[in-house]
């Protein structure tokens, strides 16, 4: 029996459904479950990290959900913007221009200027 979706359920069961099961329950589980929940670094701090890592290894897909996430957990737009800048110079100029043009578009505001 497949598990009904809900607006209550993971971004990972949201994603996957019943399609992958085990990916779902080790990333509620393990992943957000344990390893975000760890005491020794902040979530903000996580986020500062994994948004990092995710810029410079080019994964795009992943970056969209980090960038909100982070947001969620105290990084502002602008210190955002920064870290995508500044790791141009150590990640790579491409992987750069592409976190800022999906930063540009998650993370638009309605400020009366384009994204």
């Amino acid at each position: 029996m497949e598990k009904e979706l809900t607006s209550k359920n993971t971004p990972a069961q949201q994603m996957l459904g019943s399609f992958a099961p085990m990916l779902v329950q080790l990333t509620d589980d393990v992943l957000f479950g344990d390893v975000w929940e760890r005491p020794e670094l902040s979530k903000r701090d996580r986020c500062l990290a994994t948004v990092s890592a995710l810029i410079a290894l080019h994964r795009p897909d992943q970056l969209r959900f980090h960038l909100r996430y982070a947001q969620e957990h105290g990084m502002t737009r602008e210190e955002l913007i920064e870290v995508i800048t500044h790791l141009a110079f150590y990640a790579g100029w491409p992987s750069s221009m592409t976190a800022i043009l999906i930063a540009k578009e998650v993370l638009a505001v309605d400020d009366g200027q384009p994204g």
